[in-house]
């Protein structure tokens, strides 16, 4: 449910403050500039914020959805939006409209084993589930988080993976591409991971963010591990410009990203998927 009665006019928000993730992704809390308004979302849904004067984006929730202060967005600099929004300080005032579109299953996950596959800046739109998992822990069987990232200093949310790998109820295993000097970890890709991993496939429940690519071969190994298409769950990104299906940018097949998405069931688009250029 958005916060807005018209869902095409950004409703105001203050920064709050601003932290930098690494050296071109930072996170922006926001609070409502009235005082009043609040948020509520599920995991795995997006905003459209909004720069005044420069344009709007759709970002991902990367907060925790039992809280509705303050409004986290994890945010990567590509684009000119995104670079004028890294500039932005406490005190700026950006635009909010949302939130939109489907969400992760984690109510339909309970009783399941939980695989969750990140890579790069993809652990941002994974992180409201892992909130919610782990904060209903009882719900679910075993939890286990593969993440990868290109090298250590691309490595997101660094001290929060050092807290969950630290629980005796859930299994963290990072990677990276490549690395030197003070890297002991793992390298090498995700889905060594994946390969390596022992958990049941047909109690499995496998949430997937991050590059195409990634998720392309992720998803290879997730299947010929035994783990049907229909278990399988995939947040795809697109050029979603009016978030309400209207403006047709983030059509993918019969779908449109922003309202049929951006999370899907991947036995819904396994065949659009291996389309390219699609």
């Amino acid at each position: 449910m958005t916060h807005n009665a018209d869902p095409m006019r950004p409703i105001p928000y203050r920064i709050h403050r601003v932290r930098s993730e690494l050296a071109d992704t930072f996170t922006l809390d926001l609070v409502p500039e009235d005082g009043v308004h609040s948020l509520n979302f599920a995991p795995g849904q997006f905003n459209m914020v909004y720069l005044f004067g420069g344009g709007e984006v759709p970002i991902s929730i990367s907060g925790d959805p039992a809280r509705t202060a303050p409004l986290v967005h994890t945010i990567r600099a590509v684009g000119p939006v995104t670079r004028a929004m890294k500039a932005l300080g406490r005190g700026d005032t950006v635009g909010i409209r949302g939130p939109f579109g489907t969400t992760w299953p984690v109510i339909e996950a309970e009783g399941s084993d939980v695989v969750i596959v990140a890579g790069g800046v993809g652990l941002a739109p994974l992180r409201p589930a892992i909130y919610h998992i782990l904060a209903n822990r009882e719900k679910y069987g075993d939890v286990r988080l593969y993440y990868g990232a290109r090298t250590p200093d691309d490595i997101l949310f660094l001290s929060e993976l050092r807290e969950w790998r630290g629980r005796f109820d859930m299994i963290v295993e990072v990677t990276v591409d490549s690395a030197r000097g003070y890297w002991a970890g793992r390298v090498g890709v995700v889905t060594h991971l994946l390969e390596r991993g022992r958990y049941d496939p047909e109690e499995t429940v496998a949430l997937v963010c991050g590059p195409e690519i990634m998720m392309r071969f992720a998803i290879k190994t997730l299947n010929q591990r035994g783990v049907d298409n229909d278990q399988i769950y995939v947040s795809m990104e697109r050029n979603m410009k009016c978030a309400i299906g209207f403006c047709g940018h983030c059509q993918f097949g019969p779908y449109f990203v922003c309202k049929d998405g951006p999370v899907f069931r991947f036995d819904q688009i396994a065949s659009l998927f291996s389309l390219r250029e699609l």
